[in-house]
């Protein structure tokens, strides 16, 4: 079942590892979208409004976590490419222990600071109720979170990216069969519906821990493999670190984002927890495939195999902008009856909103396509460092545009939408200048040569 990604067909390989990633991260937004499906149907726009509010948030807290394990897993990749076994256990034991203790750490901030939430996100008094009873409930399962992505980031790094699958589909048939009782069955409201996908995060959660240390020999651990030496702890803590950072400054930019669609009330903020859910699975594809094309460059750069890393970018590259062109014209054509989804056909204003919203990103996913590429390369090349300067152009131009566009009157809220393809387009062209120059002409003599890139 572990796929070894420095011998075979280049595209094979990771197709072949990336579509299960793909199925199962469309499986894992269904955790949050059947909560907005459900509640947007039932409980009408006020409570949708919160649940997509609070969907903004978990996404930020969720990508702290998810930038640790993500980092960690280039770590494992590396170690698994170079076929050292002993480095690689040390590096399971240092990495569980720093991502345990921050994961506690983050927890509890979550809860101290839950009240303070309602004014940093500028959330309307008639949302706040509905909002705060959902996330009191939710960050109850940020653990759970942690112990999935952990032990997913573990096998995908040794070429397993099937039993995660496995794991988040019968999470996600939990979910919505809790959400239907929770909320039209029993009538518990946001805080069933927080209920159900804190039930389905601890099924995935420990289902995939259980499985891990009982059929992963990696995981079986010595006495002596699991003392936890500072070198390996620093190594570790470079690439968990950076990528989390990266990952979190990505999700903060956006979580301020949701502080200015809150300012023009509940109608756009309902069109916005829609329309970003849609927005969401359409580029989630492309997202996944950039991190099955990181764990391909890892493996092949702790292999020392520069040419066929070559060959890898091209073809993923390839891949990755036809997807991009089909998606974006699926979603500009049928913006609409997407938006019917998740909101009943006599909220026209919402309906509207969201369909400008969607015509707007999906004109452009080739630029998010391209950008997830490019964090996928840096952190497998060992330069997570270059992956945080990308984020923070993107997510920097997109925070300060959305403000200053939005302020404009003849602007307003297309200015926000229209922030985003800005960003993610000046942070291609960063990432693109930087390979050309920095990276391109030594790749493949420098790995050849024991540096690196």
């Amino acid at each position: 079942m572990n796929t070894d990604m420095t011998q075979g067909s280049v595209i094979k390989s990771m197709l072949r590892f990336a579509i299960p990633m793909v199925l199962g991260n469309l499986l894992q937004q269904c955790y949050n979208v059947a909560d907005t499906l459900i509640v947007g149907k039932f409980l009408g726009p006020n409570v949708l409004a919160a649940v997509g509010s609070s969907f903004t948030l978990m996404t930020f807290l969720t990508s702290i976590l998810l930038g640790l394990c993500m980092g960690s897993g280039a770590f494992f990749s590396i170690r698994f490419g170079e076929r050292d076994e002993k480095g690689l256990k040390e590096g399971i034991c240092a990495s569980f222990l720093l991502i345990v203790f921050l994961t506690a750490v983050l927890n509890l901030l979550a809860f101290l600071f839950l009240d303070s939430i309602q004014g940093f996100l500028k959330v309307p008094g008639e949302v706040w109720g509905d909002m705060r009873s959902y996330l009191a409930v939710v960050f109850c399962g940020i653990f759970a979170t942690f112990l999935y992505n952990y032990f997913a980031s573990l096998l995908r790094a040794v070429g397993n990216s099937v039993v995660p699958l496995g794991f988040l589909a019968l999470s996600a048939v939990l979910n919505i069969i809790l959400d239907l009782l929770f909320v039209i069955g029993l009538g518990w409201g946001a805080a069933g519906a927080a209920g159900a996908t804190v039930a389905a995060q601890y099924l995935s959660g420990i289902g995939i821990t259980v499985y891990s240390w009982r059929r992963v020999p990696y995981l079986k651990l010595k006495r002596e493999e699991c003392r936890v030496r500072w070198k390996c702890m620093r190594e570790i803590a470079g690439f968990s670190v950076l990528t989390c950072v990266q990952q979190s400054v990505m999700n903060l930019g956006i979580l301020l984002v949701q502080g200015v669609v809150n300012s023009f009330g509940a109608v756009v903020m309902a069109a916005f927890a829609a329309a970003v859910k849609i927005d969401a699975f359409a580029y989630m594809p492309v997202q996944d495939f950039g991190n099955a094309f990181s764990t391909f460059i890892a493996q092949n750069f702790g292999a020392k195999k520069g040419e066929r890393i070559r060959a890898g970018l091209k073809s993923a590259v390839a891949a990755a902008m036809i997807f991009c062109v089909i998606v974006s014209a699926a979603v500009w054509i049928f913006a609409r009856p997407l938006m019917l989804m998740f909101v009943n056909a006599q909220e026209t204003a919402i309906i509207a909103q969201g369909v400008r919203y969607l015509r707007i990103e999906g004109a452009f996913y080739c630029g998010i396509g391209c950008l997830f590429l490019l964090y996928g390369l840096y952190r497998a090349l060992g330069k997570p460092g270059m992956s945080v300067v990308l984020t923070v152009i993107s997510l920097g131009t997109r925070v300060v545009l959305a403000y200053v566009l939005s302020g404009v009157p003849a602007i307003g809220v297309v200015g926000i939408w229209c922030s985003v393809p800005i960003g993610w387009v000046l942070a291609d062209i960063v990432g693109l200048v930087y390979y050309r120059f920095k990276v391109s002409g030594n790749l493949v003599t420098g790995i050849e040569n024991g540096k690196g890139a």
